[in-house]
């Protein structure tokens, strides 16, 4: 019998599949009855009523709304934080990248927390301190304590990343799962920009900088009574072990076995270490997997990026007052709005025509990438509209404008070259995917912290350029993979093994 040692970082529910042959083996030989899901079975989550599993899908895509939402909107209050606990400028930014920090440590550790005890209690735990941090937070006497509490709170918050798709992809059928990542990827880009709109006009309204944690808490805590009323398990090997000892219960008949249990499961220490070390090693390892990431890195540090510049452009440049400076990141979920409908008319039914024609052989992850290849200029050339048009003299429309090619963009970048990773590591896609998370967030928390330098010392046409011409050396990437990936793959020691 395998151990979990053995798997190179595959997830519980892949190796319940590929060993459910040897199962049945041992099974039959230790006269153990082995539970599966019938056809039909009520208990199966793909037969659940399907208003039930969108409902699923659109609460959790709202989770990872509400936690990136509370990521940004503490910027709305960066004055009165300054003056309540005597913060330089860098340490209100530091308010910020805090939570985002959190989102470094979370995903890598709530995934497999959900493989060894299921979906619903990880998040449900999440969510009770998650809100229990936002009280932290608005009860908070000194800089020590704001800091700390944001770090808990990112930390926490993060459940909602890995479970929220994990969640999906149990639920659902391989093409409605793809819509609803869709979802679930416009939304986690919409949250921090309505961050500082909403903070923006709370402050500018009078409202005490407590009052943005209050809020939160109270979204928090409705959350997590949903979560405890309406959230069901929908992890399937859980379900099936649920299942099997109700049967044994029922029955009085001790063969009755899920899969799960005829495992020989590392123990919960063992399975973090690996867990925790894999990605980064298979990060290291893979040429295809380091160019995405790093892509999709700077992407996600641009958006984090803009809380400092678009200050300094049109509340120093324009006047804006801080209630209107909101409104200036509303051009970005314009242009992530765009992207959305664009993906859901035009590219998504175009994929499947793509599924159809190259059935029954699944089609090549570079189809994947051809959204990519078309908006990476358009995000670079997003950063040189906004910059050399940021002078005070020309009208805050034309650089305001910009948001809309960038949010269109970046949302394209970032849901193509998610699913080509997916696609290229079938298999090991929760690993690939945890390095490329944690290093995006740190990217996330790094930006903002030398960003008001960056626009200060260079102003905002050289920033804006220098960060354009970084795009640019970026472009190719895309057309790189499209034209070099099947020969990374072949090559790749992880897809060998997957094919083993």
């Amino acid at each position: 019998m395998k151990r979990f040692s053995d798997l190179e970082a595959e997830d519980a529910q892949e190796y319940v599949q590929r060993a459910e042959a040897e199962l049945e083996d041992s099974a039959e030989k230790l006269d153990l009855i082995v539970v599966h899901f019938q056809e039909g079975d009520p208990e199966d989550p793909h037969n659940w009523p399907r208003w039930y599993r969108w409902y699923l899908c659109v609460f959790d895509c709202y989770l990872v709304f509400l936690t990136t939402f509370a990521s940004s909107i503490p910027s709305g209050f960066a004055g009165a934080l300054a003056k309540e606990f005597g913060l330089s400028s860098e340490l209100v930014a530091l308010t910020i990248t805090l939570f985002i920090v959190g989102f470094c440590v979370g995903p890598v550790l709530w995934g497999p927390l959900s493989e060894q005890y299921g979906r619903r209690p990880v998040l449900l735990a999440c969510s009770i301190v998650f809100t229990a941090f936002q009280i932290g937070c608005a009860l908070a006497k000194n800089k020590a304590e704001i800091t700390t509490f944001r770090l808990i709170s990112g930390i926490f918050s993060a459940g909602a990343h890995p479970i929220a798709p994990a969640v999906m992809a149990d639920v659902w059928d391989v093409a409605t799962r793809e819509k609803a990542l869709i979802y679930l990827g416009f939304l986690s880009f919409v949250g921090p920009t309505m961050g500082p709109l909403v903070g923006g006009y709370m402050a500018s309204a009078g409202i005490e900088w407590q009052w943005c944690f209050w809020l939160l808490a109270i979204l928090c805590g409705v959350s997590t009574i949903m979560i405890a009323l309406t959230h069901k398990e929908t992890y399937r090997p859980i379900i099936l072990e649920r299942k099997a000892a109700s049967l044994r219960k029922q029955l009085n008949d001790n063969r009755y076995r899920a899969p799960l249990e005829l495992l020989e499961r590392h123990t919960l220490g063992g399975r973090l270490r690996l867990t925790l070390s894999k990605p980064f090693v298979m990060f290291v390892r893979e040429p295809a997997l380091i160019a995405t990431t790093v892509y999709l890195a700077f992407t996600g540090g641009c958006l984090y990026m803009l809380f400092e510049a678009y200050p300094i452009v049109f509340e120093e440049g324009h006047h804006f007052k801080p209630s209107s400076l909101g409104l200036a990141y509303l051009p970005l979920t314009g242009g992530a709005i765009i992207m959305l409908l664009v993906y859901l008319a035009v590219i998504q039914p175009a994929y499947e025509r793509a599924v159809a024609a190259h059935a029954p052989a699944p089609v090549p992850p570079e189809v994947r990438l051809a959204p990519a290849i078309w908006t990476a200029p358009l995000f670079a050339a997003s950063f040189f509209w906004f910059g050399w048009t940021s002078f005070p003299t020309v009208s805050f429309w034309v650089p305001l404008m910009s948001g809309v090619l960038l949010g269109l963009s970046t949302l394209a970048l970032l849901v193509a070259l998610l699913n080509y990773v997916v696609d290229v590591y079938v298999h090991t896609a929760a690993t690939a995917l945890g390095a490329l998370t944690v290093i995006r967030s740190i990217s996330g928390a790094v930006f903002p912290l030398f960003s008001t330098q960056l626009f200060r010392a260079l102003n905002p046409r050289w920033a804006s350029t220098l960060v354009g011409c970084v795009a640019v050396l970026m472009v190719p990437i895309p057309l790189a993979l499209q034209k070099w990936g099947p020969a990374l793959r072949r090559r790749s020691q992880y897809l060998q093994q997957d094919a083993v």
